[in-house]
């Protein structure tokens, strides 16, 4: 009976630790392409993430447009003085990745369409885009995604 009441809360704890920790591969396929093969990169997107004195925060730039089938390099720095993500999905995964976040706002993430960095450093983010449609890139630190850091990319054929 001890073993399992034991059991029992040992689950009921280690539930919210590993939440709250980080997470790799979570969210499954990614509507907006997969990771991309740097040898075939055809395009180079450079953007800034920081804070403004307003305190507003936001992505220069913050809206893309890319080919469907092209492979892209987003080289991310963070210019600001607070951590930033950069994440790359289809609207409704954004939206419910920041609820999660605002409940864990410690979650780091090991994804191929994300990446965090701490102020002064630099990332690069390579992405093939598959599909076309309308996706976000948003920084989902809780409180950031609402003070403007989020935008669009937008794929198409031509």
């Amino acid at each position: 009976m001890k073993t399992a009441i034991l059991g029992l809360l040992l689950a009921t704890l280690a539930t919210p630790v590993l939440a709250s920790g980080s997470h790799a591969g979570g969210h499954g396929e990614i509507a907006a392409g997969e990771p991309g093969d740097k040898s075939k990169v055809s395009q180079t997107i450079r953007i800034s993430m920081k804070e403004t004195p307003d305190g507003k925060m936001i992505f220069t730039p913050n809206d893309f447009k890319v080919r469907k089938g092209q492979t892209v390099r987003f080289t991310i720095k963070n210019e600001g003085e607070l951590d930033h993500e950069f994440v790359l999905d289809q609207e409704a995964k954004v939206m419910e990745h920041k609820a999660v976040m605002e409940k864990f706002p410690d979650m780091e993430h090991d994804d191929p369409n994300a990446i965090r960095l701490k102020a002064g450093k630099s990332g690069d983010i390579v992405w093939k885009f598959t599909n076309d449609g309308v996706f976000k890139i948003a920084c989902l630190v809780p409180g950031h995604y609402d003070a403007g850091m989020h935008g669009d990319v937008t794929v198409a054929d031509k």
